[in-house]
């Protein structure tokens, strides 16, 4: 039985495909996407204590928080306090509501630690519920 003869010579298609085998022409790798940060989606901001808002306490409370790829937050710690115990405790049960936007490595969802500063300023009129605290009797 006699083979039918190729328009192209064997020996060119073999040297072919042994070259683009051993990289002579391959396919380009493709880039990964750029990194992200972590941002802000919703940070509704702390309740103020009413007594200390009543006293004019005020102060920033520094918190170290996670942002887990779901874009919760967790391992919440003050690392610097406002110098009231009052008012870092309403920074961090504000800060576990908070939702974020992951960062990103490699095109996927990443956990990621940030600091939050969160600002606690004394409100410039003195609040209407004040009155009601002051009329109770001290203990």
């Amino acid at each position: 039985m006699k083979l039918p003869s190729l328009s192209v010579p064997f020996t060119a298609v073999a040297a072919t495909l042994l070259l683009s085998a051993c990289g002579g022409q391959s396919a380009p790798t493709p880039a990964l996407p750029a990194p992200t940060e972590v941002a802000a989606l919703d940070t509704p901001p702390p309740e103020y204590p009413i007594a200390l808002a009543c006293e004019g306490v005020g102060g920033v409370s520094t918190l170290k928080v996670t942002i887990g790829a779901d874009g919760t937050t967790s391992d919440i710690v003050v690392v610097k306090s406002s110098g009231n115990a009052g008012l870092d405790e309403a920074a961090q049960k504000a800060v576990q509501g908070w939702k974020f936007k992951p960062a990103t490595r490699g095109g996927q969802a990443a956990a990621t630690t940030i600091q939050v500063p969160v600002n606690f300023t004394p409100p410039a009129e003195r609040p209407n519920e004040c009155f009601a605290l002051d009329a109770k009797p001290s203990q």
